[in-house]
């Protein structure tokens, strides 16, 4: 139920971090831990064993992700674009299919524009067909990455907003973003990534308005103005 934001320069390894939780990058060593399981590996003393790709997609199901790039099948509705992982991974029949992406579509404000095709969209309206995507899959935990960076900023609000809204229904969430206000409003808790490590972590108060660390009030330091200091 809590909000965890990753923060950090380009580079200092927060999207590695992400897809390394599902797997789409391997992670070289220690554990990950999803409901005290481990993901993708097993210890069996100092030995990391892969587990199988039957084990591994059980996982990744278990787990929704939404990306910079919205990802939408071009051919498919929204609502198809929703339904498709409801029908293909989780085996539901296709009206009940058609009734949770007509509901998560409603909560992300695109009811009305459920069997429109992603050309017919704007990028804030196909990323929030992604997140319904994602959430209609009832995620243990729903990474973001970046997922404002590639909209107009207009659009940018809009975005936020479902993603607020999902935190408040107590969405468990992994979010990367440089929408500093956004990430101290909604975040649990807060890490500064610096060059793949740990450089500060905490609540967001004590990141933002105490930073201990000097590459963090660097970074800081970009968005000047945006804490009322």
């Amino acid at each position: 139920g809590q909000v965890v934001s990753l923060i950090g320069a380009s580079g200092s390894g927060k999207t590695t971090f992400l897809r390394c939780i599902n797997l789409l990058e391997e992670h070289d060593g220690g554990e990950i831990l999803l409901d005290g399981d481990p993901i993708g590996y097993k210890l069996a003393g100092e030995t990391r064993k892969r587990l199988s790709e039957t084990k591994i997609s059980a996982q990744r199901a278990r787990m929704g992700m939404v990306f910079q790039q919205f990802n939408l099948f071009p051919h498919l509705t929204a609502a198809e674009n929703v339904m498709l992982g409801l029908v293909k991974v989780q085996g539901k029949p296709k009206a009940e299919a058609t009734d949770i992406a007509s509901h998560w579509l409603g909560r992300v404000g695109l009811g009305e524009r459920k069997d429109h095709y992603p050309y017919q969209l704007s990028g804030g309206q196909q990323q929030r067909v992604a997140i319904a995507r994602a959430v209609a899959m009832q995620p243990r935990l729903l990474l973001f990455d970046e997922v404002t960076s590639a909209l107009d900023p207009e659009l940018v609000a809009e975005v936020l907003g479902v993603m607020q809204a999902l935190a408040e229904a107590g969405m468990t969430m992994l979010l990367v973003s440089h929408e500093m206000l956004f990430v101290r409003e909604v975040s649990h808790h807060v890490v500064f990534l610096d060059q793949g490590r740990v450089a500060q972590e905490g609540r967001p108060e004590d990141v933002f308005d105490h930073p201990e660390n000097e590459r963090l009030r660097s970074f800081l330091g970009r968005f000047h103005g945006l804490f009322g200091r």
